[in-house]
């Protein structure tokens, strides 16, 4: 019997042991969703829904730019972005719309 519970996981957000298949289940990303409440998800295309300067790039992406192609990060206020004129782009969700 001793090692049948090793075999368990135990969930500090709900407080509960789960089973290994059940905990990788539970384990998954947290929803994202844009400005507007629409979910989004690796792959999605967003738009720009306000001017944004851009730290360190001395730049300026104007409202309506699309962004293709956006990568969700651990953080659900946060998408990884590519752009032509600027490497490594890390968006706040609260600024773009899905298209």
């Amino acid at each position: 019997m001793a090692g049948d519970d090793e075999s368990y996981v135990y969930d500090e957000a709900t407080g509960e042991w789960l089973a290994p298949g059940a905990a990788a289940a539970t384990s998954a990303r947290p929803e994202v969703r844009d400005a507007s409440g629409n979910l989004l998800t690796d792959g999605d295309s967003v738009t720009l829904i306000e001017d944004l300067k851009v730290k360190g790039a001395n730049q300026t992406l104007k409202q309506g730019t699309v962004i293709r192609s956006i990568r969700l990060t651990d953080d659900p206020e946060e998408i990884d972005c590519r752009h032509d004129a600027i490497k490594g782009l890390v968006l706040r969700t609260e600024f773009v719309r899905k298209r």
